[in-house]
């Protein structure tokens, strides 16, 4: 599984992406265990942010495969 970073993610997890070998799919809870052993300051922005699957919002119950690219989406702003 490829996972994307945006914006200040970036500079919390010091990479644009990452890889992440999976044995079998994850839910978004396990997702997030994942990558909050790998990524701990993620935890501070997990209430604030979105995150898609395959290019579409993922919804809360969402389960991630090995193959799918998964983003991290802060919130943002504009005028």
């Amino acid at each position: 599984m490829r996972v994307l970073f945006f914006a200040q993610l970036k500079d919390v997890t010091g990479c644009d992406s990452v890889e992440i070998a999976l044995a079998s799919p994850l839910n978004t809870e396990q997702l997030w265990s994942e990558l909050l052993k790998n990524f701990p300051k993620l935890a501070a922005y997990r209430a604030s942010v979105r995150l898609a699957k395959n290019c579409e919002y993922a919804e809360p119950n969402a389960v991630f495969a090995g193959d799918d690219e998964v983003a991290i989406i802060p919130p943002v702003s504009g005028g």
